[in-house]
């Protein structure tokens, strides 16, 4: 869905303009970023991506990553960018919340905001907006904007395209969610022909592990596992202690809940994390189990409906109680 299509006559000729994505982005925040900041620059804009925070090191090799800008480590130089921006671009985020500290940036920014995410319950706060919470990632918008809202499909070249690829792989757990319909292997297939090497990206994402990050998933497999079968539920609990034994990075608990969710019978898979300021929470699950609800009803948080997110400020065993403790509401669906 497009909203104040009207404004797109502002790319017609140069602008400045900055991209934005949530707080610790993951490779479709990164990849629709970096996708969407080389069609810009194509076009004759000047552009920079800030984000609030750093991201996982197997994002590390991604082309345009040496010039993404972090807030914290630069924030009078991003403060600058922000006061010329005339249009800032809000990537796979529906709330400026998810922006972290960079929130009230963007909120007092005079340029323009432009939403381009998939996400559920977006926020009204955007001049313009191209939504849809059906798309398998916000790279495949960004595709989609560039092919068939502004008619520019010839120049998605290599670098967009391995970009954009990125984006949609990670998003679609490999090709593999239910969100991957034929259209998406549609764009897959002009991504490739484009000049996307597959084969490299997978292995970039996928076979770059630390010894460090494999021995931390070895010992959460062993020591934070539990299997609850009545209700077709796993989880993982991870302590301060335990993230400080390994110290964990940004990234090495990516995926981590989907070792939960791959053992046969399991249907729905939490990971529980003590962050310290909050315990961070995320939920996947299979078929028509809410993830988004029981993430929106009870962890301040939302999401897609088998891949949702929320935190608490309750003590890690509570928060894991209270998610036990929520289960027999959706007995139905889990057994």
């Amino acid at each position: 869905m497009l909203k104040g299509e009207e404004n797109l006559h502002l790319l017609t000729e140069p602008k400045k303009i900055i991209i934005t994505t949530h707080h610790k982005p993951d490779g479709d925040a990164l990849g629709s970023s970096l996708g969407l900041y080389y069609w810009l620059q194509k076009n004759g804009h000047e552009v920079h991506i800030v984000l609030s925070s750093d991201f996982p090191t197997f994002l590390d090799w991604m082309p345009g990553r040496d010039s993404l800008i972090i807030y914290p480590e630069q924030p009078a130089i991003a403060q600058q960018l922000f006061d010329q921006a005339d249009i800032v671009f809000c990537l796979d985020y529906s709330a400026l919340s998810r922006t972290n500290i960079l929130e009230p940036v963007i909120r007092e920014a005079k340029g323009q905001k432009w939403m381009i995410d998939h996400h559920l319950d977006p926020e009204d706060f955007s001049t313009l907006s191209y939504w849809d919470s059906n798309a398998a990632a916000t790279a495949q918008l960004v595709y989609s904007f560039i092919a068939d809202v502004c008619h520019k499909q010839d120049q998605v070249d290599e670098k967009i395209a391995t970009c954009l690829y990125t984006g949609i792989m990670t998003d679609t757990g490999s090709f593999r969610f239910r969100s991957t319909t034929s259209d998406v292997h549609r764009i897959i297939a002009h991504l490739l022909d484009a000049g996307a090497k597959n084969w490299e990206i997978h292995e970039h994402i996928y076979n770059s592990s630390t010894e460090n990050r494999l021995r931390f998933l070895g010992y959460c497999l062993m020591n934070c596992l539990e299997v609850i079968p009545e209700y077709h539920t796993a989880l993982f609990a991870l302590t301060k202690d335990d993230l400080e034994k390994f110290n964990v990075t940004t990234g090495d608990t990516e995926g981590l809940v989907n070792y939960a969710l791959s053992i046969k019978g399991i249907r729905l898979a939490g990971l529980f994390v003590d962050r310290t300021e909050l315990i961070k929470l995320s939920l996947r699950s299979i078929g028509d189990i809410p993830c988004n609800e029981i993430a929106r009803k009870h962890f301040n948080g939302g999401g897609h409906l088998n891949a949702a997110g929320g935190n608490s400020s309750e003590d890690l065993h509570s928060v894991v109680e209270r998610f036990k403790a929520v289960l027999p509401e959706y007995k139905n669906y889990l057994t």
